[in-house]
């Protein structure tokens, strides 16, 4: 709308013309800036997308779902400004405290597609949790960050569904989800879209931090089967599938033997028990090297995540036939003609986990294994190298 000023000629009851500085003249200021329109009606945060309500009636859903993780550690409620927890410094008299931070990454378009949600709190959980496990940690409590656009009310349904998937997660791993963060950012994500990452905090006692320092040539790989992508290569492997071969997300392949969506979503595994298996299985303890090292095998494959645990002087020597590797990698490889270099930096190959082990705890350790009915294989072998892995 526009609004007379008072210099305006339209406005009866501006000054004559003739009272200010001629036209042109070298006194005349510069011209007024228009004023902005005005609002007919109050402007409201939900007018701009966001509803401070419905918001509130998600956080108040998310709260019953994040309590049902509680245990007597936990000294804060859901909503405070920060989580409190309480050390249980007789479980861990030397205690270090270890933390990882991750996200969902791209898989999160795959759920968009299909509808599916309910899985993806578990793949965030299960992997910061291997990423802890690994260095011999306890999960302790959790943290998430989930992000969408408008928080409309079938949009809190969703929202909910994912906590209770990261609740499930966080039970099944004996760990607490006592805080996080729902935002809503309107205009930054497409409506029905969400950002999902989380923190996870575990401890474990000084002498049984597993680094990878042990390790010695000689020493055997072992791996433990993935279940899928996990949460790793979702870009290359979304372009191979979907715009490559023109696959649908519900289309049954059979070079796949399932549906591409399906294959796509199955969940990142959690190591924890196994772990645990493999570190409480003497009396000495981790110290005494039973599992001198272990690589979760994320972003980057082997190639890239086995390294982080390797000793100066040592390198790893991988046999790549050594496991079957899973349909949906190999038809992957079909699709874009990828080299093996690429396939083994991108994927885990069907490998999601890789224990270092003493060459004479092998027995001991397959015996753990085949108690507890995780199918594995002997991968390979640490050689002298300058941590790097070579195939063959």
């Amino acid at each position: 709308m526009h609004v007379p000023s008072e210099s305006d000629p339209h406005n009866p009851s501006a000054p004559h013309a003739a009272e200010g500085p001629p036209a042109g003249s070298t006194l005349a200021g510069p011209a007024p800036a228009a004023r902005p329109a005005a609002a007919r009606n109050n402007v409201t945060y939900a007018a701009a997308g966001v509803d401070i309500s419905s918001g509130e009636r998600a956080k108040q859903r998310i709260k019953m779902l994040a309590r049902k993780t509680f245990n007597k550690h936990v000294l804060s409620e859901i909503g405070g400004f920060g989580g409190l927890f309480a050390l249980d410094l007789e479980k861990f008299p030397q205690p270090v405290l270890v933390s990882s931070t991750d996200g969902v990454g791209t898989k999160l378009k795959v759920a968009f597609e299909l509808g599916i949600h309910h899985t993806v709190g578990a793949d965030l959980v299960n992997h910061c949790v291997n990423d802890i496990a690994v260095q011999g940690a306890t999960p302790l409590f959790f943290l998430d960050y989930l992000a969408t656009g408008r928080l409309r009310d079938k949009d809190a349904d969703t929202v909910e569904i994912v906590v209770r998937g990261l609740s499930e997660a966080c039970r099944a791993n004996g760990c607490a989800l006592i805080g996080g963060e729902t935002a809503q950012m309107p205009g930054f994500y497409a409506d029905g879209e969400y950002e999902l990452a989380g923190t996870i905090v575990g401890c474990v006692n000084r002498p049984d931090i597993i680094t990878g320092e042990k390790i010695e040539v000689g020493d055997v790989l072992i791996g433990l089967p993935s279940n899928g992508l996990h949460t790793n290569g979702y870009s290359l492997a979304r372009k191979l599938l979907f715009e490559v071969a023109g696959y649908g997300p519900d289309q049954y392949v059979n070079e796949l033997k399932d549906k591409t969506g399906a294959a796509l979503m199955r969940t990142h595994r959690s190591y924890l028990s196994i772990i645990r298996k493999l570190t409480a299985s003497g009396a000495e303890g981790p110290e005494a090297g039973i599992v001198r090292g272990m690589a979760h095998i994320t972003g980057g494959g082997i190639t890239e995540n086995l390294p982080r645990i390797l000793p100066r002087g040592a390198g790893a020597q991988v046999e790549l036939a050594s496991w079957t590797v899973p349909p949906l990698f190999e038809h992957l490889q079909q699709l874009g003609n990828v080299e093996q270099e690429e396939m083994l930096r991108a994927f885990n190959m069907g490998i999601g986990l890789i224990v270092v082990v003493a060459a004479e705890q092998v027995k001991k350790a397959k015996a753990i294994l085949n108690r507890a009915n995780e199918r594995h294989s002997i991968i390979g072998r640490i050689v002298r190298g300058e941590r790097k892995v070579t195939y063959a």
